[in-house]
């Protein structure tokens, strides 16, 4: 691990010891992330620099420890869903949905959570909250129904749909591409507990909302007049999506046969879609066109990973990172039991109060460094799903705990229906809670 240090030479930095100087650095990081003083792509790109400045790394090693298997991956697969989204398919099954369950208010919100949770573990969740809150504001406003219960239920369905996959959220991607675990690996191991989570969590929300939501018959009548087809603006587009789409989880399910990343199927898939979309145009339609597209990736997201792999991989370079996963196997006393569900129920909490990005990006080397103690690389696997499920489910805890919430919270403020921290964290927190509980004993069962 410590192969990358700089030379003796440069071992100290502005007359600071290197570890000190990059833990400190890292330090602020967290701060800036956390108060919002500053948006977080420019913190992590700046203390990147400031760590190669200070020479706790060279430029070299920096950019060796930028994951672009999880970049590729995030890039594809927004360029593949900024584009498709523009046939209205997403649209079209989201109005379907409401008008199979008759526009009834429960069971309509129950169709939006499912169809939440399905596109957040096949495409990922930060989208399809940005393609599904619009409707369900559409919907609820036509049945005179407070968002509130739809917005929130959607929330907790994006990051439980989002934990079952490999590409549903962030974290999964970035332990995914540190570890080799494939596509099938995480629908297996993490889909079983996210289903079941899905269905624990439709309880409480009967009990809270479900009983009380009403809707008039005349109102009802309206959204069934909503024709579906309608959403599709480009049939032509659909199919050509449809078919990228297959080929693409195709590829990611059939992976480890056919030898390729997740970011090659991703790339590959966003390209094909783009030839194919941009084929019958002329030089200057097809500028405009793959200019829109490129608009659709968001690049302060990916920017800010990619200050944030530099980071992270400079406090490890110095031996830090190490010694955290020394302190927490001497605390659990080397019982992998007792490791895996701390680190399950520090991430969840964790999550809870800061972005989950930056916290897994944090706990990946350091888990890498407990390897030796429990016998291998092999051995880890318990840890690595009590990190997804922990990192993903623990984002449902609070607003700030994952993207995809202050993405529908940005939604119903502008619709005069803001979500309030406090409010919904008094909320979201112990049913968080209920979701680490199922994940413990599942985990526990299955591994341990």
């Amino acid at each position: 691990m410590n192969a990358l240090l700089p030379t003796a030479e440069a071992s100290i930095v502005f007359g600071i010891d290197p570890m000190w100087y990059a833990v400190s650095l890292f330090t602020l990081t967290y701060f800036l992330i956390i108060t919002e003083w500053l948006n977080r792509a420019i913190v992590a790109l700046a203390v990147a620099c400031l760590m190669i400045l200070g020479g706790v790394i060279t430029q070299q090693a920096a950019f060796e420890g930028v994951d672009f298997n999880t970049l590729g991956l995030l890039t594809g697969m927004m360029l593949i869903v900024g584009i498709a989204k523009n046939s209205g398919m997403f649209q079209y099954v989201a109005i379907w949905g409401a008008k199979k369950v008759q526009a009834r208010p429960w069971p309509l919100l129950v169709v939006l959570t499912l169809v939440t949770a399905i596109f957040s573990a096949l495409l990922d969740n930060v989208t399809t909250v940005l393609l599904i809150a619009p409707v369900t504001l559409l919907i609820t406003d036509e049945l005179h129904l407070t968002p509130y219960p739809y917005l929130f239920s959607e929330i907790f369905a994006s990051n439980i749909g989002g934990t079952a996959t490999l590409i549903g959220d962030p974290p999964n991607i970035m332990i995914g591409s540190a570890t080799g675990l494939t596509f099938n690996e995480f629908l297996l191991n993490l889909g079983p507990i996210a289903a079941i989570i899905f269905v624990l969590l439709l309880l409480p929300l009967y009990l809270i909302w479900g009983r009380k939501l009403h809707a008039d018959k005349a109102l009802r009548a309206r959204v069934m007049a909503y024709d579906e087809r309608a959403s599709i603006t480009d049939t032509r587009l659909l199919k050509q999506s449809l078919l990228v789409l297959a080929l693409v989880m195709t590829g990611f399910i059939f992976s480890h046969e056919i030898g390729l990343q997740p970011a090659t199927i991703a790339i590959s898939g966003a390209a094909l879609l783009l030839i194919l979309d941009n084929l019958p145009r002329s030089a200057e339609q097809q500028s405009k066109s793959v200019g829109r597209a490129f608009n659709e990736v968001e690049w302060t997201t990916i920017f800010f990973f990619i200050g944030l792999f530099i980071v992270v991989h400079a406090v490890e370079t110095t031996g830090a990172l190490e010694q955290l996963a020394g302190s927490i196997i001497e605390l659990t006393a080397g019982n992998l039991t007792v490791t895996a569900l701390t680190i399950m129920w520090v991430s969840a909490i964790a999550s809870s109060i800061i972005d989950n990005i930056p916290f897994v990006a944090t706990m990946i080397p350091m888990i890498e460094g407990m390897a030796s103690t429990f016998g291998g690389v092999e051995q880890l696997e318990p840890l690595w799903w009590s990190l997804a499920l922990g990192s993903c489910l623990g984002g449902n805890g609070s607003l700030v705990g994952a993207s995809a919430n202050l993405i529908v919270a940005g939604f119903a403020e502008r619709v005069g229906q803001p979500i309030r921290f406090l409010p919904f964290m008094l909320m979201a927190f112990p049913l968080m809670l209920l979701s680490i509980v199922a994940s413990s004993l599942y985990v526990w069962l299955r591994y341990l």
